[in-house]
């Protein structure tokens, strides 16, 4: 294999591994352990372990402020090296693989048992280096499909992830961009695996809307989606509509 393709995958492996939800918490939250965090199951007295730990999971500690802070930090320690890659060797595509090296190594740090996140702010930030077009119209048109179509937060949340893939196609028509963005969303998909293996858990246990009750409560990321999808649901707007013309159309009669 060509040894520059392998420096590119193990500088963004090792650059990846930093998981800056430890440190953040470690610097401004000393008495937490992440590694202990847990999402409350409403109404009853168990809760939930957090098997992902990423910016998401120091937010729950540290607050929105900290959490931006965290995820903001997490884009930079990938996307740095990517444009680094990508000016070094412009005429290569050696960049690509630093991106899913720091991918994997946020999912699965070195330095941190191999247990880190799922890679949301580290995809992201190494997308607006790769197309920073692309890192403007995928999340906007995911927006709109997840949340102002279907009104709802997990599409909204994942739906440009998926929209990476056509996207990357239609601006290169190379297959070596369409493989870099399929194999994103499965590194990302299998990062995941641990979240949808817990929500799986409470609904065979009865227990689901309590748990995504508690995890509301508790995460203020999916407490501010799920307030912008109730902005901004078409579905939703056109509920309320007719339930208002239905009140008015019983009024009148």
């Amino acid at each position: 294999m060509d040894p520059i393709a392998l420096l590119a995958l193990l500088v963004g492996y090792l650059l990846g591994s930093i998981s800056f939800a430890r440190l953040m918490t470690r610097w401004f939250a000393p008495e937490a352990n992440i590694e202990d965090l847990a999402v409350p199951v409403v109404g009853t007295p168990d809760t939930s372990k957090v098997e992902v730990l990423g910016a998401n999971a120091a937010s729950m500690i540290l607050g929105a402020r900290l959490g931006c802070a965290t995820a903001l930090l997490d884009m930079v320690k990938v996307a740095l090296p990517v444009l680094v890659f990508r000016m070094v060797y412009p005429d290569q595509l050696y960049f690509l693989l630093v991106a899913l090296g720091g991918l994997v190594g946020h999912n699965w740090p070195l330095y941190f048992g191999f247990r880190g996140g799922r890679g949301f702010s580290v995809i992201y930030g190494s997308f607006i280096v790769i197309d920073w077009l692309g890192a403007i119209v995928t999340p906007l048109l995911g927006l709109f499909f997840g949340m102002g179509i279907l009104g709802d937060v997990s599409i909204a949340y994942a739906a440009w992830l998926w929209l990476m893939i056509p996207w990357m196609w239609l601006r290169t028509r190379d297959v070596r961009y369409l493989a870099f963005a399929v194999a994103t969303n499965v590194i990302f998909f299998v990062a995941t695996m641990p979240e949808i293996r817990t929500v799986m858990k409470h609904r065979r246990e009865g227990t689901y809307d309590a748990y995504m009750e508690g995890l509301l409560q508790s995460s203020p990321r999916w407490r501010g989606m799920t307030e912008m999808a109730e902005r901004i649901s078409i579905r939703r707007w056109l509920k309320r509509s007719k339930d208002a013309q239905q009140t008015e159309d019983g009024t009148a009669g």
